[in-house]
């Protein structure tokens, strides 16, 4: 589209800048007043010292282009050796493979590009409250990820990956400023208060203690003794060290001791996903029961295998929505659980008290108030919105999570006529588009009825893309939830070709962020560039070091080393790092 324009290094257009940088934002139709100086919110004068001295926030110079260093363009995590506990070190570069599947890549493209917008895609940081009662730990045998040796590290390995954004020298290829993180979902692992805040903080800045239940230490599965967990400060020939896991003393005090967050130094947003949601990610909200049990002190550490394995068929089938057989099986086993300190802070998070915390002034870091959300969302009792990313380039950020249980998507009726209005509305304005998402298109099969909007028809991924394939506006469409790697090719009659891009998982290896950068080849091809992140923790670990970003590297290598994990996550070349070519509407 013509209209596009640049988003250069000059500051002399300052609308595009403050456009570029998130500083102009739309948040369900609002226009939110930012602060110019830090292309952010405005923070009260009484908030701004606090939120200056949690960290400098100064991204380095920007470089002469391109450029590899920090990126998997310059190295990758590998493993050394092939049997046992595999040690981590610098392992050999993914190179940039160029996908012309929706246009012809043509030939000097390269001298004639000009950077539209680039941003950072963080998915399913999945922070984890490891001392929860509701998590179901004890299906460890049916699905490795009900319980994985990394998770009380989840987050360390977060701020790491904040800290590896933060160190940036501008997006890769073009030198253009990283203008905004998006989160795509599945922020915490249990909607739970204690997670949401160790979320918050941990994006916009902030001490966290990533501790519940007894102020003074761990009472969860990790020293419970039971061989099918990882006991690292014990003696125990646990089943994951007869695999080669080590003794680390001091692991669990470690794990859960005060660590600081400098915050990014961008803008970021918010996207909404079925863990953020539902307690365990799938069931419905709202039972008492589950409220309870979540801040009380009693905790399941093991359960009879036929037990387990019935309980995890309804789940995968999505035959127990509303949690009702969970919830028996809890009650039956009642003498089989472990006291723990009960906590408050452990209680599941409403859908309103999501949107209140993105609000609350102390959670604003380097903005935009609300990272998305609006007072117009709580009002509306809604979690999509839109938000401007450059003068003619708009986000959407959609919530495709089902209230009627199930840890596969959806969207309402409502929600699928405003994503269509706003299309529409694009293409009239000769905008293009990159829409957001929690769940793949592939994930969307969830048509459960939500029981907030009783009568209302839900719809899937096969309609959600062709309502995106019939307007030339759409660009992209970026998700997550699969916890892979995976680009897709969309395309569509005329020039209405998309790509969807997932990314993998931040709490499975090999633990990932995304930057993608947005072209015009001045050729009538436009190119996204994506390029793939790892956090700043060394790739070698030293188990004597339990710093904070020793803990980060480990974070790592336990997540490689994690029994049951899938070698595919990373996905084939052409889902890495890519050029991936577009028809220009």
């Amino acid at each position: 589209m013509s209209r596009i324009r640049s988003v250069a290094t000059s500051v002399r257009d300052r609308r595009a800048f403050l456009a570029a940088t998130g500083a102009v934002s739309l948040s369900a139709g609002i226009g939110l007043a930012l602060r110019p100086d830090r292309g952010g919110s405005t923070v009260p004068a009484a908030d701004q010292g606090q939120a200056v001295a949690l960290s400098s926030r100064q991204a380095p110079a920007a470089p002469l282009m391109p450029y590899t260093r920090g990126t998997t363009l310059g190295s990758v995590a590998a493993p050394r050796g092939s049997s046992g506990f595999r040690r981590l070190g610098d392992g050999p570069a993914w190179q940039r493979v160029v996908r012309g599947d929706l246009a012809a890549p043509k030939a000097g493209r390269g001298e004639r590009r000009t950077a539209l917008a680039a941003f950072v895609q963080f998915t399913d940081l999945h922070i984890v409250d490891v001392q929860h009662p509701l998590r179901y730990e004890y299906l460890r045998a049916q699905t490795a990820s009900a319980w994985r040796p990394q998770e009380s590290l989840s987050v360390a390995g977060a701020v790491s990956l904040v800290e590896r954004v933060n160190a940036l020298r501008g997006a890769p290829v073009t030198g253009s400023p990283l203008h905004f993180v998006m989160t795509t979902g599945d922020n915490t692992d249990n909607n739970a208060k204690t997670e949401l805040d160790w979320f918050l903080k941990t994006m916009s800045g902030g001490r966290i203690t990533p501790n519940s239940g007894d102020p003074k230490g761990y009472e969860g599965v990790q020293n419970s003794g039971l061989k099918l967990y990882w006991q690292p400060d014990a003696d125990v020939r646990d089943g994951d060290k007869q695999l080669g896991f080590p003794k680390i003393d001091g692991f669990l005090a470690a794990a859960v001791r005060e660590l600081q967050s400098p915050g990014l130094n961008l803008p970021w947003y918010s996207t909404v996903g079925n863990h953020d949601s539902l307690p365990g990610g799938c069931y419905a909200p709202g039972d008492p029961f589950f409220a309870e049990y979540a801040v009380g002190g009693k905790k399941l550490m093991s359960l009879d295998e036929t037990v387990g394995a019935a309980i995890w068929k309804n789940v995968k089938k999505g035959g127990d929505p509303k949690g009702t057989a969970f919830k028996e099986m809890l009650k039956s086993q009642a003498r089989k659980m472990r006291s723990v300190t009960p906590d408050e802070g452990r209680a599941p998070f409403t859908a309103a008290e999501y949107l209140q915390a993105h609000l609350d002034p102390a959670h604003t870091g380097p903005g935009p108030i609300g990272h998305g959300y609006s007072q117009a969302n709580l009002a509306a009792k809604t979690q999509y919105y839109t938000f401007r990313i450059a003068d003619d380039l708009l986000g959407i950020s959609l919530d495709s999570t089902d209230p009627g249980g199930h840890y596969e998507g959806s969207l309402g009726t409502a929600q699928l006529r405003w994503l269509e209005r706003t299309l529409k509305t694009a293409e009239q304005n000769k905008e293009h588009v990159i829409v957001f998402s929690h769940h793949t298109s592939k994930t969307m099969r969830n048509l459960r009825e939500d029981p907030n909007h009783p009568g209302e028809r839900r719809h899937g991924g096969d309609e959600v893309l062709a309502l995106l394939g019939s307007y030339s506006s759409t660009l992209a469409w970026v998700n997550g939830h699969s916890h892979k790697n995976n680009i897709t090719p969309h395309p569509a009659p005329g020039n209405r070709s998309f790509w969807e891009i997932s990314t993998a998982s931040h709490i499975d290896f090999p633990q990932l962020a995304r930057v993608i950068e947005v072209v015009d080849n001045h050729d009538g091809t436009i190119s996204l560039f994506t390029t793939l992140i790892e956090s700043a923790a060394p790739h070698r670990t030293d188990f004597a070091d339990l710093t904070q970003t020793g803990l980060a590297a480990l974070y790592r290598e336990l997540s490689f080393n994690a029994p049951g994990s899938r070698s595919t996550l990373t996905g084939d070349p052409g889902d890495r790092n890519t050029e991936l070519v577009l028809k220009k509407g």
